[in-house]
């Protein structure tokens, strides 16, 4: 009896030993994160993938096969997100599905960029979804400006830019280079989920609302013992509108079939080739020497803020150039006296300066020169870029868009003039002499009420709106 005793107190000796030595493990190397519930550990990673499915592979695969050599089977490819189904995605599906010309200006918009945006989300091994992330920024329009002075494709603010590396000056604007800035939003985008413990979601949220505000939104949920993923914090309307809008455009593409959705046969292959420069270079001139309308040359090369590419030190020497014109172009350039690559006429009373934009409307946000003035239209963080998508030829193949406009005072301009809603910001640059070097910028902040600009271009009235951000 007493060696049967002390064989039980050895085993249990033995397995108290056992479990002091688990306990001195952390509980993350100690469980898998399926294991953990949200009362033992709420960091942001475990809701992440314990609340939300995991993407159907199988369903993708699929979808991507049905559009073989083109970008939306290598996109579809690189799909990684979990499935979600939740009320917010929804509402954004039904958006897109009522307007399904938005969707096919985004993907005409996209075509030249979507190539190498692919290239850097397979470089960086991010989601594939995060590829139509500029649908939300920008509605992929190269040269969108915020109220809030974000710019370009991936809407960088001023600092954020600087931070990746992207230059901004009188010549320059790093934020619209569509190389530069691509290759810094993916860096960004994953710095960013590793500060959340690889939580897309909250990347996303944060690249939006900036990571400390959504760090403090986490905080404040963890203080009051609620839970701490995307979905239960609490952020402005259009962060919280953000990332279902992105779930959505991306769930419409992977199930096009399903939402009667014609996709674009859009090649997997490069759209522009990147022709390095020895020189400054006319923008006129290059268009003229690549065969391209100045707007579709500006649709690829929007950087620059002059009529020629930045001086060494102020800028990248190098231009991106459709990849069937690429050889043309350098053939053409070769043979261009180099007298000439900065050199052109102009009209009287204008100089080098100004004269780099077309007179016809082209975009709300892009730069048009018109008789005496040349204007940019703001959109502000208010109106959605969604109205990017539903105003009357914002781009050269849209045509069935919508948009309200006036004619008013035209004696004071020549040309129409637009209503612009409340909200809106105007910047007015005079036109300069040959002997002025520096244009007088004038920002009119427009009132609460409608006010009447005089410039030959449209732009979004708040008919053209489906609803604020």
């Amino acid at each position: 009896m007493p060696v049967k005793l002390n064989r039980h107190v050895n085993l249990l000796v033995l397995l108290m030993t056992l479990i002091a030595a688990g306990c001195t493990h952390n509980a993350k190397d100690a469980m898998t994160v399926a294991e953990l519930s949200h009362e033992e550990n709420n960091a942001y990673v475990d809701h992440y993938y314990q609340n939300y499915q995991p993407i159907n592979k199988t369903e993708i695969n699929k979808a991507a096969a049905a559009q073989k050599d083109t970008v939306w089977e290598r996109l579809l490819s690189l799909y990684s997100l979990p499935k979600i189904e939740n009320e917010r995605i929804n509402r954004e599906i039904d958006w897109y599905l009522n307007h399904p010309q938005a969707l096919n200006t985004i993907q005409h918009r996209a075509e030249p960029y979507l190539h190498l945006i692919l290239n850097e989300i397979e470089a960086k091994n991010i989601p594939g979804e995060l590829a139509l992330l500029p649908v939300v920024e920008s509605a992929f329009v190269p040269n969108a400006n915020s109220r809030m002075d974000a710019s370009g494709l991936w809407q960088f603010m001023p600092a954020t830019g600087r931070m990746f590396g992207l230059q901004q000056n009188d010549w320059y604007d790093g934020r619209r280079d569509v190389y530069a800035s691509t290759k810094a939003a993916t860096t960004y985008l994953k710095q960013l989920s590793q500060s959340f413990d690889g939580d897309w979601l909250l990347a996303l949220a944060s690249y939006n609302w900036g990571k400390g505000n959504v760090k403090k939104s986490i905080e404040r949920n963890e203080g009051n013992n609620i839970p701490t993923d995307y979905w239960s914090l609490r952020m402005p309307d259009e962060t919280a509108n953000y990332v279902p809008r992105l779930l959505a455009i991306a769930q419409i593409f992977a199930h096009a079939e399903k939402y009667n959705v014609n996709l674009h046969q859009i090649p997997n292959k490069p759209y522009f080739e990147v022709v390095n420069l020895d020189s400054q270079l006319n923008l006129n001139k290059a268009a003229e020497m690549a065969n391209m309308s100045l707007h579709d040359f500006l649709n690829l090369n929007p950087a620059f803020n002059k009529s020629k590419t930045a001086p060494e030190g102020s800028g990248p020497r190098r231009l991106l150039i459709p990849v069937e014109k690429a050889e043309s172009f350098k053939e053409n350039l070769a043979q261009l006296p180099f007298e000439k690559w900065v050199s052109e006429s102009y009209p009287a009373g204008d100089d080098e300066s100004t004269a780099i934009y077309e007179t016809k409307s082209t975009t709300v946000n892009h730069k048009v020169k018109a008789e005496t003035i040349k204007k940019i239209v703001k959109v502000t963080s208010k109106q959605s870029v969604k109205a990017l998508l539903i105003v009357k030829k914002s781009d050269a193949n849209d045509k069935k868009s919508a948009v309200t406009t006036t004619s008013k005072n035209k004696e004071n301009v020549k040309g129409n003039s637009v209503t612009i809603q409340k909200n809106g910001v105007i910047e007015l640059a005079k036109k300069v002499s040959m002997n002025n070097k520096m244009a007088t910028t004038k920002n009119i902040k427009v009132s609460a009420k409608t006010s009447t600009i005089n410039v030959a271009d449209i732009v979004p009235t708040k008919n053209t709106l489906h609803k604020k951000i």
